[in-house]
């Protein structure tokens, strides 16, 4: 976080995509920058019944078209940062490879954007945070818990760990950019830097 709070700290402004649950600390934190941002919960978004339908097989699946007509609908190379978070660990299986398609063609070509990888089973019940950046380019998390909000009680199914990627995974969900950086942070949590 240190090194991306000098990409931050920046006369150049950016245009940033937070792309987790919202945080207003993190728009204070870039607009007080003269930075435009972009905030989109896509793990609620997700959560949306309307978006649910069968695959040829028959089995339940979610519409990862209409998912994206209504989410990410941004042009194409128009921002310079993208905040992931944990969203790939979270969100339904149908949805993580076409979210970071689109992500790639939002980003401008040098783009950069941070995700958070889980680095082993941490069982269903793994804590969702709600992420905040300070000053101090230290990241405060905040835990979630959707079974108890609310907002949450007609979705379809509650919030849990989906899967664990591995490396060799994470290198595959990502092999259209141009290249990527692992960092091993501490509460069993990868941190991978990757440029479009």
């Amino acid at each position: 976080m240190a090194e991306l709070a000098r990409v931050f700290g920046s006369d150049d402004p950016l245009c940033v995509l937070d792309i987790g649950a919202t945080s207003a600390s993190n728009i204070r934190f870039f607009t007080q920058r003269g930075h435009r941002i972009y905030s989109q919960d896509l793990i609620e978004a997700s959560l949306d019944p309307a978006l649910i339908t069968r695959d040829e097989q028959g089995q339940l699946t979610l519409d990862s078209k209409s998912f994206l007509e209504e989410n990410l609908a941004y042009p194409a190379g128009h921002f310079d940062f993208v905040f992931c978070w944990n969203l790939a660990d979270y969100m339904d299986e149908t949805l993580v490879r076409p979210v970071i398609g689109r992500l790639w063609s939002v980003m401008k070509p040098g783009g950069q954007l941070l995700a958070f990888f889980h680095t082993r089973e941490a069982g269903p019940d793994a804590p969702y945070y709600r992420y905040h950046l300070s000053d101090s380019a230290d990241l405060e998390m905040h835990v979630l818990n959707p079974r108890r909000d609310a907002r949450h009680s007609s979705a379809s199914r509650p919030l849990t760990l989906q899967r664990v990627f591995n490396n060799r995974h994470i290198e595959n969900l990502f092999r259209d950019f141009s290249s990527i950086k692992f960092f091993l942070s501490r509460d069993n949590i990868r941190e991978v830097l990757v440029v479009r």
